[in-house]
C-alpha cells in the first residue's frame, strides 16, 4: 500500500489522537472530596480533570495506593509531592534499629519520633542511650541505620 494516501474526518483523527498515549491534551488528577493527611488514597478519593496544570499529576494510576502527606482540598491538582509511600511505622511506635557494616550487625530497639513510609528517613530514639539518629525504613517496624547499604 506505498504512495496511498488516507484520510480521516476530522472526528476520526481525534479519536485516534485520543487513544495515542502522550498525544492530544494532557489531564490533571484531582481531589475528588477533601482528604487528610495520613489518608491512602483509593480510586473514589480522585477524578480526571481535561486539561495539563503543571507540576501536578496527570496519570491516576501514580496517586491510588499512596499516602496524603498534606490536606487534598476537593477539586484541587494533585501533586506528586502531595504524597508518598502509605506510613509503615507510626509515631511512638516501638521499632527494631538495624546497624549493619561489613560482618557486624547489631539490632536495637528505638521509638519512632514520626510517621515513615518503606524508603523513608525517620528519626529514632535509641531506648538503651536515650540518643536520637537518623535511619531509613526498611519495613513494617524496621529502621537501617549508621552507613548506607552498599558500604562494607
Amino acid at each position: 500500500m506505498t504512495g496511498a494516501a488516507v484520510s480521516l474526518p476530522v472526528a476520526g483523527l481525534a479519536a485516534l489522537m485520543a487513544l495515542l498515549p502522550g498525544a492530544g491534551s494532557a489531564d490533571t488528577v484531582i481531589a475528588a472530596r477533601t482528604l487528610r493527611a495520613g489518608s491512602v488514597i483509593g480510586p473514589l478519593d480522585i477524578a480526571i480533570e481535561a486539561g495539563a496544570t503543571p507540576g501536578a499529576l496527570s496519570d491516576p494510576a501514580a496517586a491510588i495506593g499512596q499516602e496524603a502527606r498534606v490536606i487534598l482540598y476537593a477539586g484541587r491538582p494533585v501533586r506528586a509531592g502531595d504524597l508518598g509511600p502509605p506510613a509503615v511505622i507510626g509515631r511512638n511506635e516501638i521499632v527494631t534499629m538495624v546497624f549493619q557494616t561489613g560482618g557486624l550487625t547489631i539490632v536495637t530497639e528505638g521509638r519512632a519520633l514520626g510517621r515513615a513510609g518503606v524508603g523513608d528517613r525517620l528519626d529514632v530514639m535509641n531506648l538503651g542511650s536515650r540518643s536520637t539518629v537518623t535511619g531509613t525504613v526498611i519495613g513494617p517496624g524496621r529502621v537501617r541505620v549508621g552507613p548506607p547499604a552498599s558500604a562494607s
